[in-house]
Order: C-alpha cells, then structure tokens, then sequence
C-alpha cells in the first residue's frame, strides 16, 4: 500500500505541446473579453453620474489595489498553488465584473475597481508560471520564448477581437430603452464566466509531494506562513542577482513609454482631428489595429529571438519601441500619428515576450511568480509616478514635448539588458547552463 507521501497525482503532467494549448486558450478566455470594455470603460463610468475626477478616483483604486497584493497574493501562489490561486482570480473577475455592470454610484464603481484590482494582483503571474513549470517538468531547461511569444498574439488578436465586436454592439444598439454601452458590458460579464469555466475544466496542477497528507485548511494555513519567506527570497534575488535587478529596471523605463501610446496619443489625435468627440470616433477602430499589430510583433519576436538571440531581440525592440513613442510626438498630421502609433505599437508586442523569457531565466520554481510580480510591481508604480509628472510639463509647455520628452527616457532602459546579454553569450559560447541552471532548449 503505497504512503500519502508517494501516492501518485491525480492528474499526470501534460506534455509541453499540451500545456501550450491549455496556456493560449486560457489567455485568449481571459484577454478576449478585455477588448469589449477597454475602450468603453470610462464613458461608462460618466454615463452611470460620475465625475471625471471621481472616475479618474476609481480607476487608481485599481492600481493602487495592485501594487499593495502584488507580492503577497504571488508568494501565495508560489507557496500554495498556481491552481487555486488562478481560480479565485477568475471568481473575483466574474464578481467585479457584475458589480461594474449593475454600479450607479461612486462606492459601487470604487468596489468594482478594487476588486477588479484584487484580481488582477492574483491573476499576475500563476498561470505564466504554471505553463514554464509544466514544461520544465518532462523538459528540463527549456527556453520558452516561443510560447511567449505566441502568447502575446493571442492577447493582441483577442483585445483586438474584443474591441472590434465591442463596436459592433455599440453600433448595433438592439435595446432602444436602455443605453448603447449596457451590451458590450453584459457580454463582457457572460465572457467572464466562460473564462472562470475554461480555467476550472483545463487548467491542472499535481500537488506537491509535501502537501499530498495535509488536509486543504491546514495546507492553506501552512502555505500562508510560507509565503512571506517566499518574497523575501524574492527580494533577496533582486538585490544580489545583477542580471534580475537589470530586467526589472528596464520595466521603469519602459512603463514611461506606455504613457506615450496608451495616455497621451488620445490626447494628441483630439488636439490635431479638432476636439475629443471626433478622437472617440476613430479610437476604436485604431486600438483594435493597435492590439492586432501588437500580436503581429509579438509573433515576429518570436521569429527574431531564433535567429538573434532572445537579449539581442529585447534590446532592439525597446529601442526602437522609445524611438517610436518619439516619433509620435514629433509628427503633425492625424494620419501620420495612426500610422506611428501603430509601428510603436508593433514593437510593444515584440518587446514582452522577450523581456518575460529574460526574467523565466534567472526564475525558480519556487519563486517564479513572485520574480513575475515583482517586475509588474515595478512596472505599476513607474507608470503611476511618471504619468502626472509628464502631465504636469504637457499642460506647462505641450503634448508633443511631453511625448517626446517621455520616449526619449525609455530608450534609456535598453542599457540595463547588458548584463543579460553577457549571460546569454556566455551560454551560447561556453556551453554552460543559464543562471538559474537552465539551458537554452527550444520546446517550441
């Protein structure tokens, strides 16, 4: 008879190919409905009564919700499970989701804002980390780049998808008595439920040998403990390992880019079409072509990574990525900033699955999703201090300076990665595993 400590799992490891499938779907169940509501969610906000700066109030409720459960809600997951974490991820979405639905009031909003940044803090990194693990499990070393990669064109196409059919349902606007946004936002709800649905049935994680003879409340109480000792370690990371600390300061500098292409280019398409009403017209349609290039970069990261080298890839589309948040605040015309928006964001694409495969490489098991978290962390709190600060120089000089003032900084962060490239030519040159003992075996 066989002891709980070596009782065989319940659920066999899925084979790389496998988890890669399971990896997409889930990514494009979770990312899909995003594109119903991403350009929809403010105007919804003031449709419902709120202020501007009411709804500007909730949104950083969100943020701020993020960055306080980021590393404990990820050393949870590293320490607990990626499974059930990921599962209550997906509850808490569907809730915050109907709340945002059925919300009339400032505190209802400022609910569904928290609890939406509740789940995202505990959607951030577990299945990432589940899927490199799975894989690592029968292909020990693996790079994973590629299943990046192709992770970033499914959440590009699926927010790309998502915001085209939610112009569509605006357009289509089939209930005279209620107002053009309720559908979107319905479907947005119902899509939710599929994604929680999707993750129940799919997603699989044998337990650890460990916990196979612990009842589930002890387990949890047990990896509660653990979990702080789980970031600490993480932490203890950053500050000793040279080439993580370098991956995570280039997210500082990157998220300062984002300000460009995902606040200020509204701003400077209503400046030169003539008002924001006309903006909102063409703001759907360019940011579904902004997410479907962006999984055109993602795909083309893919491709460069093997000819060049996954470092060489990350450097060169940061670069280029500052270079076109550049270019977008120099341009003149309505036409010329679309076309540059879109180039930069192209290079968006490319740039993640590159900078995620560097930070998988100096990952443990053990900590991976926390080294996950805290470079969304990072991320997160550049892009809320950086954000006002450029505001303040656009209202004092102009939009454009401030674009260009912003994506001039950005192209700063690409130094960072040098101690990333030594490591990947050391490797490729002398043969010897990754700093976290992996080696560059392509799975894909």
């Amino acid at each position: 008879m066989t002891t709980p400590a070596t009782a065989p799992s319940p659920y066999a490891v899925l084979s790389p190919a496998a988890a890669r499938r399971v990896f997409l779907t889930l990514t494009l169940t979770r990312w899909f409905p995003v594109g119903l509501v991403v350009g929809l969610l403010t105007l919804w906000q003031l449709e419902r009564g709120l202020s501007v700066g009411q709804a500007m109030t909730v949104t950083s409720a969100a943020g701020l919700t993020i960055f306080a459960l980021e590393l404990p809600t990820s050393g949870f997951a590293d320490a607990f499970g990626r499974r059930p974490v990921f599962v209550v991820s997906a509850v808490v979405n569907v809730v915050a989701s109907g709340i945002l639905l059925v919300a009339h009031s400032f505190w209802a909003f400022l609910a569904a804002s928290v609890l939406t940044g509740v789940f995202r803090a505990l959607d951030s990194g577990p299945l990432e980390a589940w899927f490199v693990d799975t894989v690592h499990a029968t292909t020990p070393g693996a790079d994973v780049d590629g299943a990046l990669s192709a992770q970033g064109t499914a959440v590009g196409g699926g927010i790309a998808v998502g915001a085209l059919l939610s112009g569509g349902l605006v357009w289509w606007h089939p209930f005279a008595d209620a107002s053009a946004l309720v559908l979107p936002v319905a479907v947005f709800v119902g899509l939710n439920v599929v994604h929680l649905v999707a993750v129940l049935v799919l997603l699989r994680e044998p337990p650890s040998a460990e916990h196979l003879d612990t009842s589930g409340a002890r387990r949890a109480l047990a990896s509660a403990k653990e979990s702080p000792a789980v970031v600490r370690e993480g932490l203890g990371m950053l500050r000793d390992n040279v080439v993580l600390r370098g991956i995570v300061t280039v997210e500082l500098f990157w998220s300062v880019a984002m300000i460009v292409f995902e606040t200020f280019q509204p701003i400077r398409l209503a400046e030169l079409v003539g008002g924001e009403e006309r903006a909102g017209a063409l703001m759907g349609p360019v940011a579904a072509a902004g997410w479907a290039v962006f999984a055109v970069g993602a795909a083309l990261a893919g491709w460069a990574s093997r000819r060049m080298g996954v470092a060489r890839t990350a450097i060169l589309a940061r670069i280029l990525n500052g270079l076109g948040a550049v270019v977008m605040g120099l341009v003149a015309g309505p036409a010329a900033l679309i076309a540059a928006y879109g180039v930069t964001y192209l290079l968006h694409g490319s740039a993640g699955p590159m900078h995620s495969a560097l930070l998988h490489r100096e990952a443990q098991a053990r900590n991976r999703a926390t080294v996950l978290s805290m470079n969304s962390m990072v991320a997160s709190i550049a892009f809320g201090v950086a954000a006002p600060l450029f505001g303040v120089l656009a209202d004092r000089t102009s939009t454009q300076l401030a674009m260009v003032c912003a994506g001039a900084f950005s192209i700063v962060g690409a130094w960072f990665y040098r101690h990333s490239l030594r490591a990947e030519r050391q490797a490729v040159t002398s043969a010897l595993p990754l700093p976290s003992g992996e080696r560059p075996v392509p799975v894909d």
